[in-house]
């Protein structure tokens, strides 16, 4: 009896699946180069999409530039035939429309699911001097100004947390922003820059390389037992970068809710849950029926944070 009714809820489950499924392969736009966060999660939805969905192919495609504003500015002319998807990042495109320097507006973006976020990390290569966030912040003020840090992108995330930490200490250091993760990680391990701002899932996927000094969680990561939190720092500080995927405007609102319907499926699928863990993301579940109250408030969260800061205010 409980083979069968496990055999009935897989059958039905499948069937529900099934009907989620694109009749034709999708194009998963990138907004960033392949090598860093936004491609290592999107591989991981390749391959359980894969496995769900195997009559289609998932094909990722690369257009770089402007710290993912180009590929955000043109996805609206893109079909919006749920078979082109765009991977898109917040405080991002909070952030960037502040300063005025790329083609779009954060309204213009339509967001169908975040499927995970990841908290902020201070890091340096393994080989730096500096081996805690206290030798760090004697560092900083030993030599105003000479400490550089890389990041992904202007007015991203990483770009946030550098401003957020000087102002926080009153300390000056130098952002160094790079295409993305990738661009960023070989400057680091090379010793180009003094060290970066990132997420926890650059150092658990560069151990050995890179030494996370602090991390923006609640607790530490269990893959990363050695950085402290910037709690256990005296900071309140629990923030970082959140990944989804948006469709272009045009997209009806019954395909925007089956690619929401799809990309929640991916989420909660046991290897999904595996692969983002070893990765370092922590896996999040907002879809359509979530998505304004979502909105509201991290847009909010985040222009207020912008002024804060001073950061790309106009």
């Amino acid at each position: 009896m409980k083979i069968l009714l496990s055999g009935l809820i897989l059958f039905f489950s499948g069937q529900v699946f099934s009907q989620n499924c694109p009749d034709k392969n999708i194009n998963y736009w990138q907004a960033f180069p392949a090598g860093g966060e936004s491609d290592l999660s999107a591989r991981h939805q390749q391959i359980v999409l894969k496995k769900k969905c195997p009559a289609i192919e998932t094909v990722i495609q690369y257009k770089p530039g402007a710290g993912g504003g180009l590929m955000w500015a043109q996805m609206n002319a893109l079909p919006g035939d749920g078979l082109n998807v765009v991977g898109i990042n917040l405080p991002h495109m909070v952030f960037q429309p502040m300063e005025g320097q790329v083609q779009y507006k954060t309204e213009d973006i339509t967001p169908v699911f975040w499927f995970h976020y990841t908290p902020d990390a201070l890091v340096v290569a393994e080989s730096s001097p500096i081996k805690t966030f206290q030798d760090y912040i004697k560092a900083v003020k030993a030599e105003p100004g000479k400490l550089t840090l890389g990041g992904s992108g202007l007015n991203s995330a990483n770009h946030a947390a550098h401003e957020r930490l000087n102002a926080i200490f009153g300390t000056q250091t130098t952002y160094i922003p790079y295409k993305g993760t990738g661009d960023m990680s070989i400057a680091v391990i090379g010793g180009h820059v003094s060290g970066a701002w990132s997420n926890t899932a650059f150092p658990v996927n560069n151990k050995g390389k890179v030494r996370a000094l602090a991390v923006a969680m609640e607790k530490r990561h269990p893959l990363l037992p050695d950085a402290p939190t910037f709690r256990e720092l005296g900071i309140d500080w629990v923030d970082g970068t959140y990944r989804g995927i948006g469709v272009p405007k045009s997209t009806p609102a019954d395909v925007k809710k089956r690619l929401a319907d799809l990309w929640r499926a991916l989420n909660t699928d046991p290897e999904m849950k595996e692969l983002g863990l070893k990765s370092g993301f922590e896996l999040v579940n907002v879809g359509t029926e979530e998505m304004d109250a979502f909105m509201k408030d991290k847009t909010k969260l985040y222009t207020d944070g912008a002024k804060r800061l001073g950061l790309g205010v106009k």
